[in-house]
């Protein structure tokens, strides 16, 4: 029924989480309608995500240098270290501004049954920093969940 790029164009957009066929092929067309500039700036917006981003050498934020924005700002408050389960909950919590300290993410949350085991979660990395920077205070904030449990127990 379609071309075959504009057919690869709405499978590619129904691979995002949330996509169906109606919605990937209203956003297929609309690629087809907007400008080619519009459409290399997202091509390259694509690319960079995929080719910059990596993880903070500090606390596993995602950023596009080697220490993310929040590690590298030494005006928070360096008794407290927020312990979350990814880079999504920071950005939760930055937008609330009501915590100023530092965050440390893990890798995931323990859960056996899907094989994520202790040593999954990269806690020698998070023992380590709460060990050289003296934190005073540490924050669990992760999800409300059997795993989420059994992390903060772990932990």
């Amino acid at each position: 029924m379609y071309p075959e790029s504009l057919k690869n164009l709405i499978e590619s957009f129904k691979m995002l989480p949330g996509i169906g066929e109606k919605t990937a092929e209203r956003m297929a067309f609309f690629i087809l309608d907007t400008d080619v500039e519009n459409v290399e700036f997202f091509s390259e917006s694509l690319m960079d995500v995929k080719n910059k981003i990596r993880k903070c050498t500090i606390c596993n934020n995602f950023t596009d240098q080697e220490i993310c924005p929040i590690c590298a700002n030494k005006n928070r408050n360096s008794d407290v270290l927020c312990i979350v389960e990814d880079s999504k909950k920071v950005i939760m919590f930055e937008k609330t501004a009501v915590f100023n300290g530092y965050y440390h993410i893990i890798d995931n949350l323990i859960s056996p049954l899907d094989g994520i085991n202790p040593e999954d979660i990269g806690l020698e990395k998070l023992l380590k920093r709460i060990k050289n920077e003296n934190f005073k205070e540490v924050i669990i904030a992760v999800r409300p969940s059997i795993e989420g449990e059994t992390t903060s127990l772990y932990i």
